[in-house]
């Protein structure tokens, strides 16, 4: 516990203070996650050389150090004004060095699609271990969430505070214009039966209590055995079987759902009893039935159905 107040092992990227009403606390921003990503380099097909990015200035197609490059920001006119660090910091801004706590509120208030990258907040110095542990108690206490303004990599953003394992975690916010609608995104109206809505939550049932923390990411696992292969320290993976195409050919949906409830529970090693899919059936010339035939079929077949509401602009 104290390692959060006094020990930060990982870099900081930013350091300021948390601003809470009158209380100031100094603190550092450490990246809560990490990639594992494998990162490939771009090579010569021809022989192999590596392609490398090289900063030219367009005046004296002169390639520059680092040190010789400063932001600038491009005009209307094409004009370009050079932006310094100095220019930056001096800003009239009161979240330049700070996180200003705005708001606090409930966590389900929050949006998922505003979450961004996610810090682990620690107090820099002795004396803001106890207002570092009078807000984390008072967001735990609360039962809320405290939203934030920061400036942080040339730009003011939104923020969350929360607890996680003793330690304050900030959360980057997206801004809500930066949110697009949902209802640019056309949704098929289409009707369901309250049979096959049961079969769909019996399914859900059965995939609930999964431990997220045991999943893996299989994609990155494969690709490193195909380079450890490359190397020949290792032999290539086989390929996995060829996935059946998608295809918006009518199935018998309930069919699915069950012996998805069925193949679960056979993973899971409970007893279950699969269900074979029915197969396809050639489609036969169909006969054409009057007009009345017609209509009372389709009064015997209807059955109670659940029908997704109108979805307003």
């Amino acid at each position: 516990m104290e390692g959060a107040y006094v020990e930060v092992r990982v870099r900081p990227i930013w350091s300021g203070a948390i601003s809470f009403g009158l209380v100031t606390i100094p603190i550092k921003v450490v990246p809560a996650t990490e990639s594992h990503d494998i990162s490939f380099r771009q090579i010569h097909t021809t022989d192999g050389g590596r392609v490398r990015y090289r900063k030219v200035c367009e005046l004296d197609d002169r390639q520059l150090r680092q040190d010789e490059i400063v932001r600038g920001y491009e005009t209307a006119m094409g004009t370009l004004i050079p932006v310094s660090d100095e220019d930056l910091d001096n800003l009239p801004l009161p979240t330049a060095k700070a996180i200003e706590i705005v708001s606090f509120v409930p966590a389900a208030s929050i949006d998922p699609i505003q979450i961004g990258a996610s810090y682990y907040l620690a107090a820099t110095e002795n004396v803001a271990a106890k207002p570092y542990e009078l807000l984390r108690q008072a967001l735990e206490r609360s039962s809320k969430v405290a939203v934030a303004k920061f400036a942080m990599r040339d730009r003011e953003r939104l923020g969350l505070l929360r607890v996680k394992d003793d330690v304050i975690v900030l959360h980057a916010l997206r801004w809500p214009d930066e949110i697009r609608s949902s209802a640019q995104i056309v949704v098929p109206d289409v009707t369901v039966t309250d049979d096959e809505v049961d079969a769909a939550v019996r399914l859900a049932e059965t995939l609930t209590g999964i431990d997220i923390g045991e999943l893996r990411d299989e994609y990155r696992d494969a690709l490193e055995e195909v380079l450890t292969a490359k190397t020949g320290t290792g032999a290539m993976p086989a390929p996995m079987e060829e996935a059946p195409s998608a295809s918006a050919e009518v199935v018998d949906l309930m069919a699915m759902l069950e012996k998805s409830v069925q193949d679960a529970k056979a993973t899971r090693g409970e007893p279950a009893t699969v269900h074979p899919l029915p197969s396809k059936k050639k489609t036969a010339a169909k006969k054409t039935d009057s007009p009345a035939a017609a209509a009372a079929k389709t009064t015997a077949g209807k059955k109670t159905t659940s029908k997704r509401k109108p979805r307003s602009a």
